[in-house]
């Protein structure tokens, strides 16, 4: 384990290993060509080596002092002698960015507040900014830190990224802490704060300066970074928004996490206890990665929608949710493990009010894989009284023992390739022995636990539950055979063709998307009508997938892939050798 970060996770590579042909691919990567990606500080020095001011800004979690040490190095070596200013020098007090973050803090609530509604430059004073003036005398002058480019310096800028993943691990190594702040915290109080306010103060910014930046950095390997021209990185973007992609995936160990995903993805760990997600399409966390002369680069997911938003989803969908990627893939994995906590997921009024989130958590679980004792728990039964249950719950929290849960609650045999629709307000679990992908709207830390199971999280410590929001959230009505008739899927087939079928699994009516798959032997073509497809391999080793601008990216057994809106039409072609079936996902 590097000392700069805490977790049994590989940290990226800078090249790409090469993948097992046919097996799922941890480092999906699009390859720009040769040229583009440069690696190490030398490269980066020989760049700026003429330039007379320079500006560094990035992200929260980046470690600035010692890319400013390994940078230094290099251009002492080349003779040039930079001075150096640091943009922490015009923040605000410590106690008045406190003051600022606190109201998104959600008080003494562990898990949730609601996202920040000012700039980053709220942060700073606007008299020391102007105070900090580059030096007319000096060789070279760089200023350097997290909104280093509000200053509004005339020169090369320079962007230094960072995956969330990262940036959590990180956190719990305890050598970073939140923006504008000088001491580390808990891990989960931090990463409370990184997502109502750090993330969204710094993302609004990279939307602002993206179309400016001359140099994109990764800086996840402090001392071996990769890089390239902010051009080319655009012109990546885009290219990606008339075609498709895949993103970076990345995987959890949880309380509840089974062994699915240790035996059958390669190129991860094996020494940790389990897998609970995988984190294939959670956009706000997830990278994009690019790969140039073997050299590999990520970027956060948002840049692309920052970039080119409307020929990512479409217009009618960016005009509704802007620059929030309205669909999620993600995996849980219970396979010889626990059950899932009994939740539920705020309305989507609730969301927006509580939370200041566009979309809520509308959840469906497409059951990829399951044991024959493998069931779903779905609705209540039809006798449910909401105050017992409540008080039942209220109990088995306080005393710390068992929830008769069959009493209250359904369960249904869960059966491979079945889609179960959770919406807002539905109260679910995902009993052990499934290995559940997960189809649902972007947001994904919305979770009302009101009974774990008595399960203790891997720090040996109880769960937060959420009773009382759960219960200002559940619909009491979807029990009895109501839920069987309108929260299980029920397939009808669409359209045919000599040896492909298209079928339709209905969501809910009050889910904002739609679910189809297609079953083929040899090829089908598709054509997006204006609106992002996200693609899952359900069935079958691998198929090609080809759009109509030319790209041409191979999907296995697991992935998930997303189509853009302006790809306007694609074809799958199997290369399984037997029949394969593709789960696709679309916003109604």
């Amino acid at each position: 384990m590097e000392k700069f970060r805490k977790t049994s996770q590989y940290l990226l590579p800078l090249e790409k290993p090469d993948n097992t042909p046919g097996q799922y691919d941890v480092y999906p990567t699009f390859n720009l060509g040769n040229g583009k990606i440069k690696a190490g500080f030398h490269s980066l020095a020989d760049e700026i080596a003429r330039e007379k001011t320079v500006v560094i800004d990035g992200y929260i979690g980046v470690l600035f002092d010692l890319f400013k040490q390994e940078l230094n190095l290099c251009l002492q070596a080349k003779g040039i002698q930079a001075v150096w200013w640091d943009i922490r020098a015009a923040l605000k007090s410590e106690e008045e960015i406190n003051t600022l973050a606190a109201p998104f803090l959600g008080g003494d609530d562990p898990i949730f507040g609601k996202r920040a509604d000012f700039n980053l430059s709220d942060y700073f004073d606007a008299g020391q900014l102007k105070k900090i003036q580059p030096d007319p005398q000096a060789p070279m002058n760089i200023l350097v830190g997290c909104g280093a480019s509000l200053a509004g310096w005339k020169g090369k800028l320079i962007y230094i990224d960072l995956p969330k993943n990262e940036i959590q691990f990180r956190a719990r190594a305890g050598i970073i802490h939140n923006l504008g702040t000088s001491q580390t915290a808990a891990p989960k109080v931090m990463y409370k704060r990184f997502y109502f306010v750090d993330w969204v103060l710094l993302n609004r910014h990279k939307k602002a300066i993206l179309p400016s930046i001359d140099i994109m950095v990764d800086g996840q390997r402090p001392q071996d970074i990769s890089w390239m021209k902010g051009e080319e990185l655009r012109q990546g973007l885009k290219t990606l928004a008339t075609n498709g992609f895949r993103v970076r995936p990345w995987f959890e160990p949880g309380a509840w996490g089974g062994q699915w995903i240790k035996e059958h993805i390669e190129g991860l760990p094996k020494d940790v206890p389990n897998y609970a997600w995988s984190f294939e399409l959670i956009v706000p966390e997830n990278g994009i990665l690019f790969e140039s002369d073997k050299n590999m680069l990520e970027v956060s997911f948002d840049s692309l929608m920052y970039e080119a938003g409307t020929a990512v989803v479409g217009e009618a969908c960016y005009n509704e949710y802007g620059d929030e990627f309205p669909i999620r893939m993600d995996y849980l994995d219970n396979f010889d493990g626990g059950n899932l906590s009994i939740q539920c997921h705020p309305r989507r009024e609730y969301a927006r009010r509580n939370f200041g989130e566009v979309l809520t958590q509308e959840e469906t679980y497409y059951v990829l894989d399951c044991k024959d004792d493998a069931v779903v728990y779905l609705g209540f039964q039809e006798s449910i009284q909401p105050a017992e249950f409540e008080a039942a719950l209220t109990e088995s929290f306080q005393k710390n023992t068992p929830l008769d849960v069959n009493r209250y609650i359904l369960s249904h045999p869960a059966h491979k390739h079945g889609l179960y629709l959770i919406p807002p307000g539905t109260l679910h679990s995902s009993g052990r022995n499934n290995l559940v992908l997960e189809i649902s709207t972007t947001p994904y830390i919305f979770t009302f636990k009101m009974y774990d199971w008595l399960a203790l999280d891997l720090d040996g410590t109880p769960r937060p539950l959420n009773i009382k929001r759960a219960m200002e959230n559940l619909y009491f009505d979807r029990k009895g055979e109501k839920v069987k008739q309108e929260l299980i899927s029920h397939p009808a087939l669409l359209e045919k063709g000599a040896d492909w079928e298209l079928w339709h699994l209905p969501t809910h009516r009050d889910h904002s998307y739609d679910v189809h798959r297609y079953t083929f032997h040899t090829d089908v073509e598709v054509k997006t009508e204006g609106k992002c497809h996200v693609l899952n391999l359900v069935e079958g080793e691998k198929i090609l997938i080809e759009t109509a601008g030319g790209v041409r990216q191979q999907l296995h057994y697991a992935e998930t892939y997303v189509i853009s809106a302006a790809a306007g039409s694609y074809r799958l072609i199997n290369q399984s050798g037997r029949e394969v079936q593709v789960v696709k996902a679309f916003m109604k």
